[in-house]
């Protein structure tokens, strides 16, 4: 799976350190909407808050929506973009939202606000895979992913200002371990459950309930918080004490991966889904596993019950959702979905399923009164063996859903699955789930042509170029869109005619590098309010406010430098303007190690650790430059009376015209 990488460290290595990507993410034109799956599901009653209910959505384009759920409909109301990789999960803790990360982060939200991140929270040394919240407890959180991490935050104290250089728009809690964790429940002790994943010592450490030998998938906390159970590749459903992080018990009967976990509110009971394609009550004042329920066909990746902890919502790779009453083991197939099923959110008479589609979709529930879907009929008693339910599914006995159509549906566009870079290096095909084949054009991040849906591999050979330009860029559409990579020097190696381009009025031999105008173009409204603010300032007699961003960097290592005077920065030609109605978003590395994302149109000019060298092409027309040659030979034409030329291998600058060789031949 993909990795985001840090800056590391690189205290004493000889090798010269690496300069920081600079990556921008292309959206769709209905930036409304979500490009990839969606991972998780958060619902806010907003009736304690006097406002709206609100249902956010977590996606694998990284990025968490909130939608304004009024008289059975759903609008748009705000995108939350801080992420740089797969939102896996998102909870509700009082005002707040808490989400976590592929990029192994957590972060921190007010639910009502326009979309900015109040704070990240670095500990995690993989992906950040699920969280749980205490109910009662407002405060506190656990997290756990694939490192076999489980923390227990304390959000209050994460919060809290801390004695540490933060970026000015995102503060970042440290790894340390300087004080105790969770002082709103207990004052801990020197306990060696309690840990930190690194050595530092300022700033807040969450507490550590260590055990965990692999992947966390799952986390489940009771209403009060003094209750976390957790689950993963282990088969295990561990339980512990999130106030000191001690073991309290370790449960066993499932035979594969425990994917989904819930408690209920005393804590006494919980419920576990696992790829085993079972779903086991457990009594944890017994220790044991009470009742299993057999009611999938693959596995079960999703849970939600009613409030009463008497019925059970399930869903998972087999695209069905059950509803199964934990008592008398009644259950009925709801709907069944085009997708496999990754997250279940109950809200009122509605559940709110997510799948690996880009839409959320709301089936009809009854979760006020569950037992009125049992009398439109279908049910049936859930087994006690997994294989119960695949046997009667192939013997042609599955049970036919309830309900045939969601009752809402929440849409989003189809991702980008495939993509070809064209011979021109500007221009890039895609095909997205829909099937749609369609031609961008990255240095203005805009889709040129949607040829529909077509054959890819035709269009491909279709649009072929005989041309050769040096590759100046990578991309990847994990994000389910282009997410395109600069790094230098590299990217300054592609050169382009300026009449190419149309460039009005441009001399024959003007040539225009590829990445330093696309540059422009991303970070126009970045100059333009740096330039502001530092007009302001100097108005304002601070002559320091203007200081050159890049002096704060370490010392560079570059090649020659193609050193212009005047600057630029503002001044963006056509071929490189992007839109600012669904305007790319730009990620890089903090100056704090961590990745950040940010859409072109947000930037203030304040950002100041955006790479030195993205700052020095931009502002200053300075980038590194190549003195590389290609090297050609001549041959005549076939069916020519031209002699051969005997010279051999000619040179000449990377870039250059034919009619100039031709006139060279001449001479």
């Amino acid at each position: 799976m993909h990795r985001v990488g840090s800056a590391g460290n690189t205290a004493g290595s000889t090798r010269p350190r690496k300069e920081k990507r600079f990556t921008y993410v292309l959206n769709d034109a209905d930036s409304k909407k979500h490009c990839a799956g969606i991972n998780c599901l958060a619902y806010l009653n907003g009736s304690a808050f006097s406002r709206s209910d609100y249902l956010f959505s977590g996606s694998r384009d990284g990025t968490l929506k909130r939608w304004e759920l009024n008289n059975g409909d759903a609008s748009f109301s705000a995108t939350f973009e801080s992420h740089v990789d797969w939102v896996n999960d998102a909870i509700i803790v009082g005002e707040k939202l808490v989400s976590c990360s592929s990029d192994t982060t957590l972060k921190v939200w007010n639910c009502f606000s326009e979309g900015a991140c109040t704070r990240t929270l670095r500990q995690h040394s993989d992906y950040v895979i699920c969280l749980a919240a205490a109910e009662k407890n407002s405060n506190i959180v656990a997290s756990g992913g694939l490192g076999g991490e489980v923390f227990i935050w304390d959000i209050d104290a994460a919060l809290a200002p801390v004695a540490k250089s933060v970026d000015a728009k995102e503060d970042e809690v440290p790894n340390g371990n300087s004080r105790p964790a969770l002082t709103t429940l207990c004052n801990v002790n020197s306990s060696s459950n309690i840990a930190s994943s690194n050595g530092q010592t300022h700033g807040y450490s969450p507490i550590t309930a260590k055990g965990h030998k692999d992947s966390v998938y799952a986390l489940a906390m009771n209403d009060t918080g003094n209750l976390l159970v957790s689950g993963g590749t282990e088969k295990v459903v561990r339980v512990w004490d999130p106030r000191t992080g001690s073991k309290k018990m370790k449960l066993r009967g499932h035979t594969d991966n425990i994917r989904t976990l819930l408690l209920d509110s005393t804590g006494r009971y919980c419920l576990s889904g696992s790829s085993d394609s079972m779903i086991r009550l457990w009594d944890l004042g017994q220790q044991r596993c009470v009742h299993s329920y057999a009611v999938h066909t693959d596995s079960v990746w999703a849970l939600a019950t009613t409030p009463s902890f008497g019925h059970v919502y399930s869903g998972g790779r087999d695209q069905s959702v059950y509803l199964t009453d934990l008592s008398t083991r009644e259950s009925v197939l709801l709907c069944t979905n085009e997708y496999p099923i990754l997250q279940l959110s109950l809200q009122d008479d509605t559940i709110w399923v997510a799948t690996t589609d880009s839409s959320v979709y709301g089936w009809p529930a009854e979760g006020r009164t569950p037992q009125k879907v049992f009398e439109k009929g279908g049910s049936f008693l859930a087994g006690n063996l997994s294989f119960s339910r695949a046997r009667a599914s192939l013997e042609g006995s599955a049970p036919v859903p309830v309900y045939k159509e969601p009752s809402i549906v929440i849409p989003g566009v189809p991702a980008i699955i495939q993509h070809e870079i064209m011979n021109n290096r500007r221009h890039v095909l895609t095909k997205d789930t829909a099937g749609s084949v369609k031609l961008w054009e990255i240095t203005r991040g805009a889709v040129v042509e949607d040829f529909g849906k077509v054959s890819f591999e035709d269009k491909k050979k279709e649009l072929f170029e005989m041309v050769s330009i040096p590759a100046w860029f990578t991309m990847d559409a994990r994000l389910g869109c282009l997410s395109v990579h600069l790094d230098t020097p590299q990217c300054f190696s592609s050169e382009i005619y300026a009449v190419d381009l149309n460039v009005s009025g441009a001399q024959e031999d003007l040539k225009i590098n590829l990445a330093q105008e696309t540059l422009r173009g991303l970070l126009v409204h970045w100059s333009k309010r740096k330039q502001k603010s530092s007009s302001h300032s100097l108005s304002n007699g601070d002559s320091s406010s203007g200081k050159d961003v890049l002096s704060k960097d370490t010392p560079r290592s570059r090649s020659e430098v193609d050193d212009g005077t005047e600057n630029h920065a503002t001044h963006v030609l056509p071929s490189f303007e992007f839109s600012t109605v669904s305007p790319p978003s730009i990620i890089t590395e903090g100056s704090s190690g961590g990745p950040w994302r940010k859409r072109i149109t947000d930037l203030d000019g304040t950002e100041g650790d955006l790479p030195w060298w993205c700052v020095d092409c931009v502002t200053h027309n300075r980038y590194p430059k190549e003195n590389t040659k290609c090297g050609f030979y001549l041959h005549p034409a076939e069916g020519s009376p031209a002699p051969n030329i005997t010279q051999g291998k000619l040179s000449a600058p990377r870039i250059l015209r034919i009619h100039k060789v031709r006139c060279s031949q001449n001479h």
